[in-house]
């Protein structure tokens, strides 16, 4: 019975090809592109990455249009996880927040008649 293994400078070379192929993808995403762009520091904590840390740096779209990926960069910043939740959660609140706010207000003005008794008032005078 004749096994074929394979040398451990194949195996290894087999590696380090996937490897960088993989890491070729990787830069031409969007966020591969970004992390090449701009230095590995959270863009409102100033929270510094490193490789190891590098998984909790994200690309944020500066408009909120993840379609929008020019290739200067212009729209995105890097924030870490924390900073990122943040402002997607004030984003949010801004769009719909205030609508839920304007409706109830709204609401409560269209049932709301300051002069409804004012006739009865003035006739009992």
């Amino acid at each position: 019975m004749d096994l074929k293994k394979t040398s451990p400078d194949s195996k290894s070379a087999q590696i380090v090809s996937e490897a960088r192929r993989n890491q070729e993808l990787r830069e031409q995403s969007y966020r591969g592109q970004a992390l090449k762009l701009y230095p590995w520091i959270c863009g409102r904590c100033t929270r510094e990455f490193d490789h190891k840390t590098l998984s909790e740096l994200t690309v944020h779209h500066r408009n909120h249009n993840h379609d929008d990926n020019p290739q200067d960069g212009s729209n995105w910043e890097l924030l870490c996880l924390y900073c990122h939740d943040n402002e997607h959660s004030r984003y949010e609140e801004t769009r719909f927040g205030n609508a839920k706010t304007a409706s109830s207000t709204a609401t409560a003005i269209v049932g709301h008649n300051p002069f409804a008794n004012l006739k009865d008032l003035m006739n009992k005078k």
